[in-house]
């Protein structure tokens, strides 16, 4: 007995009755196209009560919009717009005069009995399914296999080669391979994806790019994708010039799991305590100098001010940066802030504010574009910074060489090595950074510094340790296949970790403790415009740098860098930028933090 029976069996009932579905006085045979059950009528029929609002909630169907997805649908458009009448309707699925639950055993939309059901237009699929891992759990009455209507659905089915029905698939297939969509997610595919365009997918891999689709089997049958003997060819589909290498790579590597992945988890905790390490030190230096600079404002808030006020109107000024030093730190900041913002919301994909940057960009594959045209202007502004070196130290060559006998003395070497013009760490960067410590908590005078200051020389350096291992990870990422040939895939896996959290450092460094150092400080804020105008003001140099100044004094030389040029007349053009890139660098900040507290109290 059918369910529409059964209800009319338990007493006063609203279920469809004969003349609900076939009329009254006017029946006539199903295969006239006037019949209310001809098969390009049937959908709007069973509408007539599976879209009537009250049956809906009197009885609690399962699924109220059945009628109208079924009309968007695959099978519905081919039916009702194009009168294909192969196309399955109603009854194709759910019966005639036989319609029962889903719950029922001999259901046609039992569990057990999709695939026989679908099977039924589907031939060849079914077979394939059938062999599959999931058709075999099913045979094994292993409710866990999956069926059609689970990857399909029931009245919502579309066609595979849409983009909606790709982004779809992951988390459809995330349903039971939670733990394989979690890792899958930590990969550049599974962020590309998520961060897709809606409707439209991205040009990445989906679960069943690799897996397969309804012949999915495990990688220890040789007939699976992902056999020893396919698994090459698989990643050739999208990686055409890959190598057994390659293959090598663990798209749902768990950094977590020390015994799978015992490099891997080395890896990231190295990364990760580094970047507690170094966000822990300057952030305690930066709080401790925060509070001294409030402290000494609040005790004597109009010399402090006076002070700020002589440094920006001061006659006597000295170049500090040359253009061309100015120029490379226009390239530094415009690709080091395209760079982060293409590449923190792949790190923070599951916050709404990286989903609005990529839509902003149209998507995964611009944003990836314009992130690699970011890594090609660090590669530019470094090598233009290495041959610069290389420059000035052919031109001094001749201070290197004893004026008595011409020969090159190692003691010379040595002075412009580490002298006070020189970003060398020394031993003096050590006793300054223990002078200032101690003037942080009232125990010392303020210590004078020299050209470049201690914190200076650290960003500095930075910048090398940077460009090399975000570089070099992202060269990894972004040629794999030429890097697989001769070395392992996992180091992909590897090199994505490193290159993630060296540059959650970097940005978290620059966009907090750069910029107090640099801008937030009370002497310094809003901006310090040195960067820009390559000046600075006597007074601010006798108040930062008097050992500078000082020495530029007793060699001579102070003449040299004395400057009389029209800052003036463009400077609010320059600051106008500063503001632009220093406002972006603090929205980023704030977005990262926000992105990182959300995830740890999930």
């Amino acid at each position: 007995m059918s369910i529409h029976g059964v209800s009319h069996e338990l007493g006063s009932s609203g279920a469809a009755t004969c003349w609900d579905c076939h009329g009254s006085h006017d029946i006539v045979p199903v295969k006239r196209a006037e019949s209310p059950v001809f098969k390009l009528n049937l959908p709007q029929t069973c509408a007539k009560c599976h879209s009537n609002s009250g049956l809906l909630k009197e009885y609690e169907m399962k699924h109220p919009e059945a009628a109208s997805q079924y009309m968007e649908s695959i099978h519905g458009r081919a039916l009702l717009k194009m009168g294909l009448i192969v196309a399955p309707s109603c009854n194709d699925c759910h019966g005639v005069h036989d319609i029962k639950r889903g719950v029922d055993r001999d259901s046609p939309i039992n569990h057990a009995n999709v695939a026989t059901t679908c099977g039924k237009c589907h031939l060849g699929v079914e077979e394939i399914y059938n062999k599959s891992v999931h058709g075999r759990l099913l045979a094994q009455g292993d409710k866990r296999g999956p069926v059609c209507t689970d990857c399909h659905t029931a009245h919502q089915i579309e066609t595979p080669l849409d983009g909606h029905f790709k982004m779809e698939s992951d988390r459809r297939c995330g349903r039971c391979h939670e733990d394989r969509l979690e890792h899958y997610r930590d990969t550049y595919h599974g962020k590309a994806m998520a961060l897709g365009k809606p409707n439209v997918a991205s040009d990445v891999a989906a679960c069943y790019d690799c897996h397969g689709h309804h012949d999915v089997l495990p990688p220890s049958n040789p007939e699976s994708h992902l056999s020893k003997a396919n698994i090459l060819g698989t990643c050739q589909k999208c990686h055409a010039n890959a190598t057994m290498g390659f293959t090598e790579y663990k798209p749902h590597a768990n950094p977590l799991d020390k015994k799978n992945y015992p490099l891997l988890h080395a890896v990231f905790l190295a990364m990760t305590g580094l970047l507690i390490g170094v966000f822990t030190f300057f952030g305690v230096h930066t709080i401790v100098w925060l509070v001294r600079a409030v402290y000494l404002y609040l005790h004597d808030s109009k010399k402090f001010r006076e002070a700020k006020i002589r440094t920006q109107t001061d006659e006597e000024w000295f170049t500090r940066f040359v253009p061309f030093e100015r120029f490379l730190h226009f390239l530094v900041v415009s690709s080091f802030l395209l760079l982060v913002i293409t590449g923190m919301p792949l790190k923070f994909y599951y916050t709404s504010w990286a989903r609005a940057i990529f839509s902003i960009f149209g998507g995964a594959e611009t944003a990836r574009t314009l992130h690699r045209f970011g890594a090609i202007i660090t590669f530019l502004y470094f090598s233009l910074h290495l041959c610069s070196l290389v420059g000035k130290t052919w031109k001094g060559r001749k201070s290197l060489r004893d004026p008595a006998t011409g020969k090159i003395k190692i003691r010379r070497l040595w002075t412009t090595l580490f002298g006070p013009d020189s970003m060398m760490p020394t031993w003096q960067d050590w006793k300054d950074f223990v002078a200032h410590n101690k003037w942080f908590f009232g125990k010392a005078e303020r210590p004078q510094f020299d050209r470049w200051t201690y914190w200076e020389k650290f960003d500095y350096f930075a910048v090398f340790w940077g460009v090399f291992i975000i570089g070099a990870s992202g060269l990894f990422m972004w040629f794999p296949e030429f890097f697989t040939r001769h070395l392992p895939g996992r180091l992909i896996n590897i090199a994505l970790v490193i290159h993630s959290d060296e540059a959650l450092l970097a940005a978290g460094f620059i966009f907090s403790i750069h910029f107090f150092n640099t801008h937030f400080r009370i002497e310094k804020f809003p901006m310090d415009t040195v960067i820009f105008s390559g000046r600075i003001s006597k007074a601010e140099m006798l108040h930062e740098r008097k050992r500078w100044y000082d020495r530029l004094v007793a060699e001579g030389k102070l003449d040299r860098f004395r400057v009389k040029d029209e800052w003036d007349s463009w400077k609010s053009i320059a600051r106008s930028f500063g503001y632009f890139f220093f406002g972006l660098g603090v929205v980023l900040l704030f977005l990262i933090i926000y992105a990182m507290a959300s995830r740890l109290m999930h």
